[in-house]
């Protein structure tokens, strides 16, 4: 442990408790609508009418809908795609709402982030533990020979597959321990787990993100930065549960624990 350690964490968890409660963080999100749900394009308390054609989404608005795109007053027909992020910065608005449209295994949806939400109004912070050296420790990556898809459930009650790139292998409380993790666009990995305290002492799972791996797949496991996933803050998030075999068989008391 070098002493700049215990003062990065709680930078880094300064910064977590900023953005989760930002204006259009995930405390800010109070509903995610899935149009194949609703036929006739009306979505609960979203005017307008959102219809799909395959490629994207179509919405259609009336100058009384109240509707804006890009900023600027919406009326007609406009083709959609889903938005990249940050949920700040999507295209179509009502009012300080954000719509923010998304894809998940080709079905289409769009999420309604709120900065009024009563969830962000009611936040008082996010318990954590303190850092401790014994929960930072090597960890070596090995890619699979290609791509692999498990089919998991996520929060919503669905079924849908989640993509994982390799096995990450580090040694924790005297033993060789593994987690299948997914890797991100800037590198990253990025771990669903389970422990010991999860549904007890902690949320049900949460997210690890390991740095980028060296090229001899050199990183390190810091469970000291587990996080809650965005499903800890809003019910209306998909996050996906562990995949098998990603359920330490210890009490990882470290990181991100529960909402204050």
């Amino acid at each position: 442990m070098t002493t700049d350690a215990p003062d990065a964490w709680k930078r880094w968890h300064e910064q977590r408790v900023e953005t989760v409660s930002a204006p259009y963080g995930p405390l800010a999100l109070t509903a995610t609508h899935w149009i194949e749900d609703y036929p006739e394009g009306r979505l609960p308390d979203i005017p307008g009418i959102w219809a799909t054609d395959g490629a994207g989404v179509v919405l259609t608005a009336a100058e009384a809908d109240g509707l804006t795109v890009d900023g600027r007053p919406f009326t007609g027909g406009l083709p959609l795609t889903a938005d990249d992020g940050p949920q700040a910065a999507s295209r179509v608005a009502l009012g300080r709402k954000r719509l923010f449209v998304l894809v998940r295994e080709g079905v289409w949806g769009v999420r309604v982030y709120d900065p009024e939400a009563a969830a962000r109004r009611a936040f008082r912070g996010v318990e954590a533990t303190p850092y401790d050296p014994r929960w930072s420790v090597p960890g070596r990556y090995t890619p699979y020979d290609g791509p692999r898809t498990v089919r998991v459930g996520h929060a919503d009650g669905r079924e849908r597959g989640l993509a994982l790139a390799g096995e990450l292998a580090f040694t924790l409380a005297g033993r060789e321990r593994t987690l299948q993790v997914a890797r991100q666009g800037d590198g990253r990995l990025w771990a669903v787990f389970a422990d010991a305290t999860s549904g007890d002492t902690s949320f049900r799972f949460r997210f690890l993100h390991p740095a980028a791996p060296d090229g001899d797949g050199r990183t390190t496991v810091d469970f000291n930065r587990a996080q809650l996933p965005p499903c800890a803050f809003a019910e209306h998030f998909i996050c996906p549960f562990p995949p098998p075999g990603n359920t330490l068989d210890l009490a990882v008391t470290a990181g991100e624990r529960a909402l204050t």
